[in-house]
Protein backbone atom coordinates (compact mmCIF):
# COMPACT_ATOMS: atom_id res chain seq x y z
CA UNK A 1 0.00 0.00 0.00
CA UNK A 2 1.20 3.42 -0.96
CA UNK A 3 2.58 5.62 2.00
CA UNK A 4 0.42 8.86 2.85
CA UNK A 5 1.58 12.10 4.34
CA UNK A 6 -1.46 14.54 5.93
CA UNK A 7 -0.21 17.97 5.96
CA UNK A 8 -2.33 20.68 8.14
CA UNK A 9 -2.24 24.17 8.29
CA UNK A 10 -4.19 25.81 11.69
CA UNK A 11 -5.51 28.95 10.23
CA UNK A 12 -6.93 31.76 12.24
CA UNK A 13 -10.02 31.19 10.44
CA UNK A 14 -10.22 27.59 8.68
CA UNK A 15 -8.43 24.29 9.72
CA UNK A 16 -7.35 22.85 6.10
CA UNK A 17 -5.74 19.52 5.29
CA UNK A 18 -4.43 17.94 2.63
CA UNK A 19 -3.53 14.08 2.33
CA UNK A 20 -0.44 12.79 -0.73
CA UNK A 21 0.03 9.49 -1.51
CA UNK A 22 3.57 10.07 -1.37
CA UNK A 23 4.65 6.99 -3.73
CA UNK A 24 2.05 8.25 -6.39
CA UNK A 25 2.83 11.83 -5.74
CA UNK A 26 -0.56 13.12 -5.60
CA UNK A 27 -3.77 14.00 -4.01
CA UNK A 28 -5.74 11.64 -2.49
CA UNK A 29 -8.15 14.06 -0.19
CA UNK A 30 -8.81 17.28 1.29
CA UNK A 31 -10.55 18.79 4.18
CA UNK A 32 -11.24 21.92 6.23
CA UNK A 33 -13.32 23.27 9.01
CA UNK A 34 -13.52 26.52 11.31
CA UNK A 35 -10.75 26.28 13.31
CA UNK A 36 -11.06 25.87 17.09
CA UNK A 37 -8.21 27.34 19.16
CA UNK A 38 -9.92 29.95 21.18
CA UNK A 39 -11.28 25.81 23.25
CA UNK A 40 -9.59 23.11 22.15
CA UNK A 41 -8.25 22.94 18.64
CA UNK A 42 -8.67 19.72 18.27
CA UNK A 43 -12.11 19.59 17.80
CA UNK A 44 -11.90 21.76 14.39
CA UNK A 45 -8.58 19.59 13.38
CA UNK A 46 -10.92 16.30 13.58
CA UNK A 47 -13.90 18.19 12.01
CA UNK A 48 -11.22 18.90 8.99
CA UNK A 49 -9.97 14.85 9.27
CA UNK A 50 -13.08 13.81 9.22
CA UNK A 51 -13.79 15.22 5.67
CA UNK A 52 -10.28 14.68 4.31
CA UNK A 53 -11.70 11.23 4.94
CA UNK A 54 -14.96 11.19 3.53
CA UNK A 55 -13.14 12.91 0.41
CA UNK A 56 -10.29 10.13 -0.10
CA UNK A 57 -12.49 7.48 1.05
CA UNK A 58 -9.60 5.68 3.09
CA UNK A 59 -8.38 5.94 6.71
CA UNK A 60 -5.98 8.21 6.00
CA UNK A 61 -4.92 9.39 9.67
CA UNK A 62 -4.53 5.47 10.86
CA UNK A 63 -2.45 4.75 7.34
CA UNK A 64 0.12 8.14 7.51
CA UNK A 65 3.48 7.79 7.79
CA UNK A 66 3.71 11.68 8.33
CA UNK A 67 1.74 14.20 9.61
CA UNK A 68 2.87 17.57 9.89
CA UNK A 69 0.82 20.76 11.19
CA UNK A 70 2.14 25.05 10.19
CA UNK A 71 0.26 27.65 11.99
CA UNK A 72 -0.85 31.08 11.84
CA UNK A 73 -4.06 30.56 14.40
CA UNK A 74 -4.08 32.31 18.06
CA UNK A 75 -2.56 35.52 16.35
CA UNK A 76 0.07 34.26 14.67
CA UNK A 77 3.63 34.36 15.89
CA UNK A 78 3.85 38.00 16.86
CA UNK A 79 7.58 39.42 17.05
CA UNK A 80 8.68 43.12 18.15
CA UNK A 81 12.28 44.20 16.34
CA UNK A 82 14.33 46.38 17.79
CA UNK A 83 17.77 47.75 16.44
CA UNK A 84 19.61 50.32 16.05
CA UNK A 85 19.43 52.77 12.43
CA UNK A 86 16.24 52.43 10.63
CA UNK A 87 17.34 51.98 7.39
CA UNK A 88 20.33 49.15 8.53
CA UNK A 89 19.77 47.25 11.39
CA UNK A 90 16.38 47.84 12.02
CA UNK A 91 15.68 46.79 8.32
CA UNK A 92 17.87 43.46 8.42
CA UNK A 93 16.11 42.54 11.54
CA UNK A 94 12.96 43.13 10.39
CA UNK A 95 13.98 41.18 6.95
CA UNK A 96 14.82 38.33 9.43
CA UNK A 97 11.47 38.43 11.17
CA UNK A 98 9.32 38.46 8.11
CA UNK A 99 11.50 35.63 6.69
CA UNK A 100 10.91 33.41 9.46
CA UNK A 101 7.02 33.78 9.29
CA UNK A 102 6.30 36.08 11.87
CA UNK A 103 4.00 39.34 12.02
CA UNK A 104 6.01 42.13 13.10
CA UNK A 105 3.33 43.96 15.56
CA UNK A 106 5.91 46.66 16.71
CA UNK A 107 9.67 47.98 15.03
CA UNK A 108 12.07 50.41 17.46
CA UNK A 109 15.12 51.93 16.50
CA UNK A 110 17.98 54.32 18.50
CA UNK A 111 17.45 53.96 22.32
CA UNK A 112 14.44 52.71 23.79
CA UNK A 113 12.65 54.89 26.09
CA UNK A 114 9.90 54.59 28.80
CA UNK A 115 6.83 55.30 26.60
CA UNK A 116 8.20 52.33 23.71
CA UNK A 117 8.80 50.17 26.52
CA UNK A 118 5.59 50.69 27.72
CA UNK A 119 3.85 50.26 24.29
CA UNK A 120 6.22 46.90 23.40
CA UNK A 121 4.27 45.68 26.87
CA UNK A 122 0.43 46.36 25.74
CA UNK A 123 1.50 44.41 22.22
CA UNK A 124 2.59 41.35 24.07
CA UNK A 125 4.91 40.03 21.53
CA UNK A 126 5.71 36.30 21.59
CA UNK A 127 9.46 36.60 20.92
CA UNK A 128 11.38 39.86 20.40
CA UNK A 129 14.23 40.28 18.08
CA UNK A 130 16.92 42.43 19.44
CA UNK A 131 19.56 43.61 16.91
CA UNK A 132 22.08 46.44 16.39
CA UNK A 133 25.28 47.46 15.82
CA UNK A 134 27.67 45.94 13.17
CA UNK A 135 30.18 43.78 14.14
CA UNK A 136 32.75 46.15 16.16
CA UNK A 137 30.50 48.77 15.80
CA UNK A 138 28.21 50.76 17.85
CA UNK A 139 27.95 48.72 21.73
CA UNK A 140 26.05 51.56 23.96
CA UNK A 141 22.39 51.55 22.03
CA UNK A 142 21.86 47.46 22.13
CA UNK A 143 23.13 47.56 25.93
CA UNK A 144 20.88 50.11 27.00
CA UNK A 145 17.69 48.51 25.12
CA UNK A 146 18.84 45.68 26.92
CA UNK A 147 18.76 46.96 30.41
CA UNK A 148 15.61 48.84 29.37
CA UNK A 149 13.94 45.42 28.69
CA UNK A 150 15.31 43.90 31.98
CA UNK A 151 13.03 46.93 33.66
CA UNK A 152 9.82 45.83 32.14
CA UNK A 153 7.44 43.13 32.03
CA UNK A 154 7.64 41.67 29.05
CA UNK A 155 8.52 37.80 29.36
CA UNK A 156 8.90 36.92 25.82
CA UNK A 157 12.16 34.78 24.68
CA UNK A 158 14.44 37.41 23.13
CA UNK A 159 16.84 35.94 19.99
CA UNK A 160 19.98 38.40 20.00
CA UNK A 161 21.24 39.23 16.59
CA UNK A 162 23.23 42.15 16.94
CA UNK A 163 27.44 43.30 17.29
CA UNK A 164 29.40 40.36 18.04
CA UNK A 165 31.68 41.98 19.61
CA UNK A 166 29.37 42.48 23.00
CA UNK A 167 26.67 39.71 22.57
CA UNK A 168 28.08 37.95 25.64
CA UNK A 169 27.48 40.96 27.78
CA UNK A 170 24.07 41.40 26.33
CA UNK A 171 23.34 37.77 27.21
CA UNK A 172 24.21 38.30 30.34
CA UNK A 173 22.30 41.25 31.47
CA UNK A 174 18.95 39.71 30.18
CA UNK A 175 19.70 36.16 32.02
CA UNK A 176 20.66 37.63 35.03
CA UNK A 177 17.37 39.09 34.88
CA UNK A 178 15.44 36.11 33.93
CA UNK A 179 15.16 36.44 30.35
CA UNK A 180 14.98 33.53 27.89
CA UNK A 181 17.97 34.51 25.65
CA UNK A 182 19.25 33.07 22.41
CA UNK A 183 22.22 34.85 20.67
CA UNK A 184 23.04 34.51 16.95
CA UNK A 185 25.06 35.77 14.37
CA UNK A 186 24.67 39.41 13.87
CA UNK A 187 21.98 40.09 11.17
CA UNK A 188 24.58 42.67 9.51
CA UNK A 189 27.64 42.42 10.96
CA UNK A 190 29.10 44.32 7.79
CA UNK A 191 26.87 47.21 6.17
CA UNK A 192 26.74 44.81 3.13
CA UNK A 193 26.07 41.53 4.15
CA UNK A 194 22.79 40.55 5.13
CA UNK A 195 22.94 37.51 7.29
CA UNK A 196 18.52 36.52 8.25
CA UNK A 197 19.29 32.73 8.16
CA UNK A 198 20.54 32.33 12.03
CA UNK A 199 17.49 34.71 12.93
CA UNK A 200 15.37 32.89 11.44
CA UNK A 201 16.34 29.28 11.99
CA UNK A 202 16.45 30.43 16.21
CA UNK A 203 13.03 32.29 15.61
CA UNK A 204 11.53 29.01 14.17
CA UNK A 205 13.10 27.18 17.05
CA UNK A 206 11.36 28.80 19.73
CA UNK A 207 8.22 28.73 17.97
CA UNK A 208 8.27 25.01 18.20
CA UNK A 209 9.93 24.80 21.56
CA UNK A 210 7.78 27.21 23.59
CA UNK A 211 4.96 29.00 21.37
CA UNK A 212 3.28 26.31 20.14
CA UNK A 213 2.98 25.15 23.77
CA UNK A 214 2.28 29.05 25.31
CA UNK A 215 -0.45 29.06 22.37
CA UNK A 216 -2.11 25.42 22.92
CA UNK A 217 -1.52 24.63 20.21
CA UNK A 218 0.39 21.05 21.09
CA UNK A 219 -2.96 19.79 21.77
CA UNK A 220 -2.80 18.40 19.17
CA UNK A 221 -0.12 16.20 19.01
CA UNK A 222 -2.49 13.84 19.80
CA UNK A 223 -3.20 13.42 16.03
CA UNK A 224 -0.24 14.64 14.15
CA UNK A 225 3.57 14.29 14.94
CA UNK A 226 4.35 17.96 15.45
CA UNK A 227 3.77 22.05 14.87
CA UNK A 228 7.05 22.61 12.43
CA UNK A 229 6.55 25.82 11.40
CA UNK A 230 4.58 29.25 11.09
CA UNK A 231 2.32 29.34 8.25
CA UNK A 232 4.30 31.80 6.24
CA UNK A 233 7.60 30.55 6.66
CA UNK A 234 5.83 27.07 5.14
CA UNK A 235 4.71 29.27 2.16
CA UNK A 236 8.06 30.82 1.53
CA UNK A 237 9.96 27.86 1.81
CA UNK A 238 7.41 25.93 -1.01
CA UNK A 239 8.07 29.37 -2.87
CA UNK A 240 12.07 29.07 -2.41
CA UNK A 241 11.68 24.82 -3.72
CA UNK A 242 9.26 25.59 -6.82
CA UNK A 243 12.48 28.20 -7.73
CA UNK A 244 15.60 26.57 -6.68
CA UNK A 245 14.40 22.86 -7.11
CA UNK A 246 16.10 20.56 -5.46
CA UNK A 247 18.07 17.29 -5.94
CA UNK A 248 18.03 16.44 -9.43
CA UNK A 249 14.38 18.28 -10.10
CA UNK A 250 14.57 21.24 -11.40
CA UNK A 251 13.06 24.13 -10.05
CA UNK A 252 10.60 26.80 -11.90
CA UNK A 253 13.19 30.00 -11.99
CA UNK A 254 12.93 33.24 -10.11
CA UNK A 255 9.34 33.62 -8.90
CA UNK A 256 7.16 35.63 -7.06
CA UNK A 257 4.26 34.29 -5.15
CA UNK A 258 1.60 36.71 -3.95
CA UNK A 259 -1.05 35.43 -1.24
CA UNK A 260 -3.82 37.29 -0.65
CA UNK A 261 -6.18 36.70 2.30
CA UNK A 262 -8.92 38.07 4.28
CA UNK A 263 -6.45 40.31 6.40
CA UNK A 264 -3.38 40.86 4.65
CA UNK A 265 -1.75 39.91 1.44
CA UNK A 266 1.57 38.80 1.35
CA UNK A 267 4.35 38.54 -1.19
CA UNK A 268 7.59 36.68 -1.73
CA UNK A 269 9.90 36.95 -3.96
CA UNK A 270 12.92 33.82 -4.69
CA UNK A 271 15.06 36.68 -6.84
CA UNK A 272 18.76 37.97 -6.52
CA UNK A 273 17.26 41.24 -7.84
CA UNK A 274 20.16 42.77 -9.72
CA UNK A 275 19.77 45.19 -12.42
CA UNK A 276 21.20 44.42 -15.54
CA UNK A 277 21.78 47.14 -16.61
CA UNK A 278 25.32 49.44 -16.31
CA UNK A 279 23.76 52.89 -15.38
CA UNK A 280 21.92 51.40 -12.43
CA UNK A 281 24.11 51.42 -8.86
CA UNK A 282 22.58 49.90 -5.99
CA UNK A 283 22.12 51.11 -2.50
CA UNK A 284 21.05 50.18 0.73
CA UNK A 285 21.72 46.69 2.78
CA UNK A 286 21.09 43.71 0.63
CA UNK A 287 18.17 42.09 0.03
CA UNK A 288 17.33 38.84 0.90
CA UNK A 289 17.04 36.21 -2.18
CA UNK A 290 14.10 34.71 -0.39
CA UNK A 291 12.34 37.64 0.76
CA UNK A 292 8.64 37.62 1.98
CA UNK A 293 6.46 40.88 2.74
CA UNK A 294 3.39 41.12 4.72
CA UNK A 295 0.80 44.27 4.15
CA UNK A 296 -1.67 43.77 7.02
CA UNK A 297 -3.80 46.49 5.77
CA UNK A 298 -4.53 44.42 2.60
CA UNK A 299 -7.15 41.61 3.41
CA UNK A 300 -10.27 41.51 1.37
CA UNK A 301 -12.35 41.00 4.27
CA UNK A 302 -10.80 42.22 7.44
CA UNK A 303 -9.24 45.31 5.63
CA UNK A 304 -11.72 45.67 2.40
CA UNK A 305 -12.20 48.97 3.82
CA UNK A 306 -8.52 49.70 4.56
CA UNK A 307 -7.88 48.67 0.27
CA UNK A 308 -10.80 51.28 -0.14
CA UNK A 309 -8.87 53.75 1.61
CA UNK A 310 -6.16 53.61 -0.07
CA UNK A 311 -7.03 53.08 -3.04
CA UNK A 312 -9.90 55.02 -3.81
CA UNK A 313 -13.19 54.32 -5.61
CA UNK A 314 -12.30 54.36 -9.09
CA UNK A 315 -9.30 52.46 -8.81
CA UNK A 316 -11.38 49.75 -6.99
CA UNK A 317 -14.28 49.59 -9.37
CA UNK A 318 -11.81 49.52 -12.70
CA UNK A 319 -10.33 46.51 -11.27
CA UNK A 320 -13.66 44.70 -10.77
CA UNK A 321 -14.00 44.65 -14.42
CA UNK A 322 -17.90 45.24 -14.53
CA UNK A 323 -18.14 48.59 -12.60
CA UNK A 324 -21.21 49.27 -14.05
CA UNK A 325 -22.86 46.64 -11.73
CA UNK A 326 -21.50 47.99 -8.55
CA UNK A 327 -23.31 50.23 -6.80
CA UNK A 328 -23.10 51.55 -3.11
CA UNK A 329 -19.22 50.56 -3.44
CA UNK A 330 -18.52 51.71 -0.13
CA UNK A 331 -21.40 50.29 2.01
CA UNK A 332 -20.98 46.50 0.17
CA UNK A 333 -17.06 47.10 1.57
CA UNK A 334 -18.25 47.81 4.94
CA UNK A 335 -20.66 44.68 4.96
CA UNK A 336 -17.40 42.69 3.87
CA UNK A 337 -15.41 44.17 6.72
CA UNK A 338 -17.82 43.44 9.35
CA UNK A 339 -19.18 39.97 7.87
CA UNK A 340 -15.46 37.97 7.23
CA UNK A 341 -17.06 34.86 6.63
CA UNK A 342 -19.08 35.91 4.02
CA UNK A 343 -18.64 34.12 0.35
CA UNK A 344 -19.60 35.61 -3.20
CA UNK A 345 -23.33 34.53 -3.99
CA UNK A 346 -24.42 37.20 -6.60
CA UNK A 347 -22.25 37.72 -9.69
CA UNK A 348 -21.68 41.22 -8.88
CA UNK A 349 -20.40 40.20 -5.54
CA UNK A 350 -17.91 38.14 -7.42
CA UNK A 351 -16.66 41.14 -9.70
CA UNK A 352 -16.37 42.99 -6.43
CA UNK A 353 -13.64 40.46 -5.00
CA UNK A 354 -12.43 40.89 -7.83
CA UNK A 355 -11.80 44.24 -7.85
CA UNK A 356 -10.57 44.32 -4.19
CA UNK A 357 -8.27 41.58 -4.99
CA UNK A 358 -6.47 42.86 -8.03
CA UNK A 359 -6.22 46.11 -5.91
CA UNK A 360 -4.60 44.45 -2.98
CA UNK A 361 -2.36 42.61 -5.23
CA UNK A 362 -1.27 45.89 -6.64
CA UNK A 363 -0.68 47.98 -3.73
CA UNK A 364 1.51 44.64 -2.33
CA UNK A 365 3.54 44.21 -5.13
CA UNK A 366 4.45 47.74 -5.76
CA UNK A 367 5.13 47.95 -1.42
CA UNK A 368 7.53 44.40 -2.10
CA UNK A 369 9.42 45.39 -5.31
CA UNK A 370 12.17 48.30 -5.20
CA UNK A 371 12.35 51.36 -7.51
CA UNK A 372 14.49 53.59 -9.62
CA UNK A 373 14.98 57.14 -8.46
CA UNK A 374 16.86 58.96 -11.72
CA UNK A 375 20.13 61.01 -10.84
CA UNK A 376 21.95 63.58 -13.56
CA UNK A 377 25.45 63.46 -12.99
CA UNK A 378 28.46 65.05 -15.81
CA UNK A 379 28.48 61.33 -17.16
CA UNK A 380 24.97 61.52 -17.73
CA UNK A 381 22.15 60.29 -16.39
CA UNK A 382 22.39 57.16 -13.72
CA UNK A 383 20.03 55.74 -11.91
CA UNK A 384 19.99 54.70 -7.47
CA UNK A 385 18.58 51.21 -7.41
CA UNK A 386 16.83 50.65 -3.78
CA UNK A 387 15.11 47.32 -2.87
CA UNK A 388 14.91 43.80 -5.52
CA UNK A 389 14.83 44.52 -9.16
CA UNK A 390 12.52 41.97 -10.27
CA UNK A 391 11.42 42.94 -14.01
CA UNK A 392 13.02 39.85 -15.17
CA UNK A 393 11.11 37.13 -12.44
CA UNK A 394 9.68 34.21 -15.12
CA UNK A 395 7.06 33.52 -12.85
CA UNK A 396 4.21 34.90 -11.13
CA UNK A 397 1.88 32.57 -8.72
CA UNK A 398 -0.96 33.73 -6.85
CA UNK A 399 -2.12 31.61 -3.77
CA UNK A 400 -5.53 32.19 -1.86
CA UNK A 401 -8.94 31.28 -1.30
CA UNK A 402 -9.47 33.84 -3.87
CA UNK A 403 -7.50 31.81 -6.26
CA UNK A 404 -8.66 28.71 -5.21
CA UNK A 405 -12.65 29.27 -5.23
CA UNK A 406 -12.72 32.79 -7.13
CA UNK A 407 -13.03 33.95 -10.49
CA UNK A 408 -11.06 35.71 -13.01
CA UNK A 409 -7.53 34.43 -11.68
CA UNK A 410 -5.35 36.02 -14.94
CA UNK A 411 -7.28 39.28 -14.62
CA UNK A 412 -6.30 39.32 -10.55
CA UNK A 413 -2.43 38.25 -11.07
CA UNK A 414 -1.78 41.36 -13.93
CA UNK A 415 -1.44 43.87 -11.34
CA UNK A 416 1.68 42.60 -11.05
CA UNK A 417 2.75 43.84 -14.20
CA UNK A 418 5.38 46.65 -14.83
CA UNK A 419 3.77 49.38 -16.16
CA UNK A 420 5.01 52.24 -18.58
CA UNK A 421 2.83 54.82 -16.55
CA UNK A 422 5.57 53.80 -13.71
CA UNK A 423 8.76 52.61 -14.88
CA UNK A 424 10.85 53.43 -12.21
CA UNK A 425 8.88 50.34 -10.05
CA UNK A 426 11.01 47.37 -10.47
CA UNK A 427 8.12 45.01 -11.60
CA UNK A 428 7.74 42.21 -13.31
CA UNK A 429 7.63 42.82 -17.18
CA UNK A 430 6.43 39.25 -18.73
CA UNK A 431 6.20 36.49 -16.40
CA UNK A 432 4.13 33.36 -16.74
CA UNK A 433 0.90 33.37 -14.56
CA UNK A 434 -0.01 30.36 -12.35
CA UNK A 435 -2.41 29.62 -9.74
CA UNK A 436 -2.24 27.45 -6.69
CA UNK A 437 -6.03 26.08 -7.53
CA UNK A 438 -6.12 23.22 -4.75
CA UNK A 439 -4.53 25.56 -2.15
CA UNK A 440 -1.70 23.17 -1.25
CA UNK A 441 1.06 25.37 -0.94
CA UNK A 442 1.17 25.24 2.99
CA UNK A 443 1.37 21.38 2.41
CA UNK A 444 4.71 21.69 -0.29
CA UNK A 445 6.50 23.74 2.12
CA UNK A 446 5.55 21.16 5.06
CA UNK A 447 6.35 18.06 3.02
CA UNK A 448 10.02 19.77 1.49
CA UNK A 449 11.82 19.28 5.07
CA UNK A 450 11.09 15.56 4.58
CA UNK A 451 11.12 14.70 1.17
CA UNK A 452 12.00 18.00 -0.79
CA UNK A 453 12.22 16.15 -4.33
CA UNK A 454 8.90 14.71 -4.01
CA UNK A 455 7.16 17.85 -2.46
CA UNK A 456 8.59 20.18 -5.45
CA UNK A 457 7.15 17.59 -8.52
CA UNK A 458 3.63 17.60 -6.35
CA UNK A 459 3.70 21.47 -6.69
CA UNK A 460 4.86 21.90 -9.93
CA UNK A 461 2.42 19.01 -11.02
CA UNK A 462 -0.72 20.56 -9.26
CA UNK A 463 0.36 24.23 -10.21
CA UNK A 464 -2.18 25.69 -12.70
CA UNK A 465 -1.72 27.86 -15.47
CA UNK A 466 -4.02 31.37 -14.90
CA UNK A 467 -6.14 32.21 -17.58
CA UNK A 468 -9.05 34.81 -18.63
CA UNK A 469 -12.33 33.75 -18.22
CA UNK A 470 -14.24 36.40 -19.79
CA UNK A 471 -13.76 36.15 -23.71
Amino acid sequence: MSEIGIFVDFGSTYTKVVAFDLDEERIIGQGRSVSTVKTDITTGLKAALERLEKDSRRKCVEEACVRLACSSAAGGLRLAVIGLVPNLTVKAARLAALGAGAKVVGTYSYKLNRREIWEMEQLVPDIILLAGGTDGGNEEVIAHNAQMLTQSSLGAPIVVAGNKACADDIRGILESNGRYVTVVENVLGELDKLNVEPSRAAIREIFMQRIVHAKGLDKAKELIDSIIMPTPMAALRSAELLSVGAGDEKGLGELMVVDIGGATTDVHSISHGYSKNQRVVRRGIPEPFAKRTVEGDLGIRYNALSILEEAGEVRVLENSLKSESLVDLEGRVRYLSEHIEAVPEKEDDRWLDIGLARTALEIAVERHVGHLEQVFSPDGTIFIQFGKDLTDVINVIGTGGIFAYGQEPLAILEGALFSEENPLLLKPKSPDFFIDRNYILYAIGLLAEKAPEKALRIGKKYLEKAYREIK
